[in-house]
């Protein structure tokens, strides 16, 4: 996912009486814009080589199993856009921005370098009709590309025997001259592993740093950009363009440097060069020579200075996430038959959290419109909440980049770059961040090519378009399957086709989510609609790790058995929610109408 900073009106005129030369710029800009590019692009640079990284580090070096891996995955991208609801608004009311970023830039860089600290990777084992088995791996190698050598075996009195997993998911053990020795049903074995106490528990302690310290970090960065320009000043859009050209030169660099470090030096490597790269953000917000100190100051109000009690209370706030991620990590699947109740019912505490403010405000704030405001303003607010219900589904598709696909990055496609090199499962999320550069001007040129001749879409046809488009990139990956290797392989390629169409389908529903938030909400609710709108994009998270648990793949010590039976699993799933999403996209499109008479006009 791409972050979309907002601008002006391009209808505004423009009222900049400054001269350029006669103040100092950089490239036509105010000159702390650039401390303001390099804080924001250094921290994209150590979340997203994080990100990349995470679902294979839980897989492979914790042996979590998918399910647990992608569910925490989940979890911790939720809070990722939760926490930032509080930390703008303590930033708003007591910090100022600066300080809150200097606080979270400060914590997230903790949290990293805490990351980093894995220890000995977990120790699989197998238990079959209750008894466990020792599970040995030779020329293991503990990084995010396994050794092509790497085989795994399970010990059976002295002798040791390959694990081959079965098209009918039974499971057979072979003796060293390929003969069958055991045959297992499919529900008489299940994968388990030895972990470290006290390794898990500095895991999830790292990402409750990184999560509350995000909070304080991401929604005040963006804040500080905005205050560099006057009311009017027609420079803000390319100033927003500038910036907006951080976050991906960040999002690039890291996800290719950091997979890059963890492949040739190991995990605390990589993961640490995340950390590293805030604490380069944190220099840069903090020693500026004196550039930002007019802006992102405090508010001024009676009293003490309450920063130390909110620092306090965030390094407070820590144990509380960290509860959250271990009510996650317990959480168990509904037992069968038990129905959407017995889902719920089964949540985590995390997930009940989320979903229940979700379908609390969502009605909530409509029934508060339609008795405050007038029919107008409540038709306009229906149409902002349709739109905000189907954008957590767009999301919630969007985002599986960062689990299901790249755990089918690494499982079952040949990464080989036209035989030259081969690019690491965590390198293939970059295919997003270059195809959104070199893509967003031609994208912009069209809608404004659109607009001159009064043809351009509206606000609720585009959604619809990036639904249909979310679902044809699964599509297109379903189809790039069928011509899979011997070795049930797909293409580089094919995958790279499917992020450059869902980037297609994110220019047409980001650049505008945020603005039509603005446009369609009631003027005394529009801070509450805007944090409606990233609880959203929250649920979308959680639930994007719900949807990747259903691509989960029997493993051994994060290896499959049969990857025959992981490429199943992985087109039957991306058919399913394409099919879901084209389906959506099509009712979105046949309320397209009714929507935009709501809409009264707004474009």
């Amino acid at each position: 996912m791409v972050d979309t900073p907002t601008a002006d009106n391009p209808r505004e005129p423009d009222i900049t009486h400054t001269n350029p030369a006669a103040e100092g710029t950089w490239f036509g800009h105010p000159k702390p814009l650039f401390w303001l590019f390099g804080t924001e692009m250094w921290e994209r640079f150590g979340y997203y080589g994080m990100r990349a990284l995470l679902t294979l580090y839980l897989t492979k070096h914790f042996i979590l199993g998918d399910r647990a891996s992608t569910g925490l995955y989940g979890g911790y991208t939720a809070l990722v856009y939760l926490t930032p609801l509080v930390g703008g608004l303590l930033a708003d009311q007591y910090l100022g921005s600066k300080r809150a970023v200097r606080f979270g830039a400060l914590m997230m860089a903790v949290g990293y370098f805490t990351l980093a600290f894995g220890g000995q990777p977990a120790k699989p084992y197998q238990v079959i009709d209750g008894k466990r088995y020792e599970v040995v791996v030779d020329n293991f190698r503990d990084t995010p590309t396994s050794d092509p050598k790497e085989a795994r075996y399970l010990v059976d009195g002295g002798q040791k025997l390959t694990m081959r997993g079965n098209d009918d998911g039974s499971m057979s053990l072979l003796a060293a001259d390929g003969k069958e020795v055991r045959h297992l049903a499919k529900d008489s074995f299940s994968e388990g592993a030895e972990r470290n106490p006290l390794l898990t528990m500095i895991l999830l302690m790292a990402l409750s740093l990184i999560s509350v310290g995000n909070g304080f970090f991401k929604p005040n960065i963006s804040t500080m950009v905005g205050e560099l320009y006057e009311q009017g000043d027609r420079r803000r859009d390319a100033g927003f363009t500038i910036f907006y050209m951080g976050i991906n030169t960040g999002s690039i660099l890291g996800q290719f440097l950091c997979a890059i470090f963890a492949d040739s030096f190991g995990w605390p490597l990589g993961l640490g060069l995340a950390g590293v790269a805030m604490v380069i953000s944190f220099f840069m917000i903090s020693y500026h020579g004196g550039r930002l100190d007019a802006y992102g100051n405090p508010p001024t109000r009676d009293g003490p200075d309450r920063a130390m009690l909110i620092y306090v209370l965030a390094i407070v706030a820590v144990p509380v996430v960290y509860f959250l991620f271990v009510n996650l990590m317990q959480a168990e699947e509904p037992a069968a038959g038990s129905g959407f109740i017995g889902y719920l019912a089964s949540l985590p505490l995390m997930g009940k959290l989320l979903f229940g403010t979700f379908i609390v405000s969502v009605p909530g704030i409509l029934i508060w419109s339609f008795i405050k405001g007038s029919r107008k303003e409540g038709e306009m607010m229906v149409a902002a909440m349709v739109l905000i219900i189907f954008n957590v589904v767009f999301w919630t598709l969007f985002e599986q980049a960062g689990s299901s696909l790249t755990l089918f990055a690494d499982r079952n496609t040949d990464r080989s770059v036209f035989g030259w090199f081969s690019l690491s499962a965590p390198q293939t999320q970059n295919f997003n961040p270059i195809a959104i550069v070199l893509l967003a001007p031609f994208m912009s040129m069209l809608w404004g090519w659109l607009a001159r001749r009064g043809w351009e879409p509206s606000i609720p046809i585009k959604f619809a378009a990036a639904l249909m488009g979310v679902g044809a990139g699964f599509l297109f990956l379903v189809w790039g399957s069928t011509f899979a290797d011997s070795s049930f392989k797909v293409g580089l390629w094919w995958l790279a086709g499917l992020y450059v169409i869902h980037s297609i389908a994110e220019l047409c529903i980001s650049p505008v989510g945020l603005s039509m938030i603005t446009k369609l909400s009631i003027a005394r609710v529009v801070g509450l609609m805007m944090g409606v709108w990233f609880l959203s994009i929250s649920v979308a998270q959680y639930v994007a790790g719900v949807v990747a648990q259903f691509a989960s793949v029997d493993t051994v010590g994060g290896q499959v058995t049969n990857l025959k039976v992981s490429l199943d699993t992985y087109t039957h799933t991306f058919t399913m929610i394409a099919l879901v999403a084209i389906g959506l996209g099509v009712l979105l499109l046949l309320l397209s109408w009714p929507l935009k008479k709501w809409m009264h006009g707004v474009q």
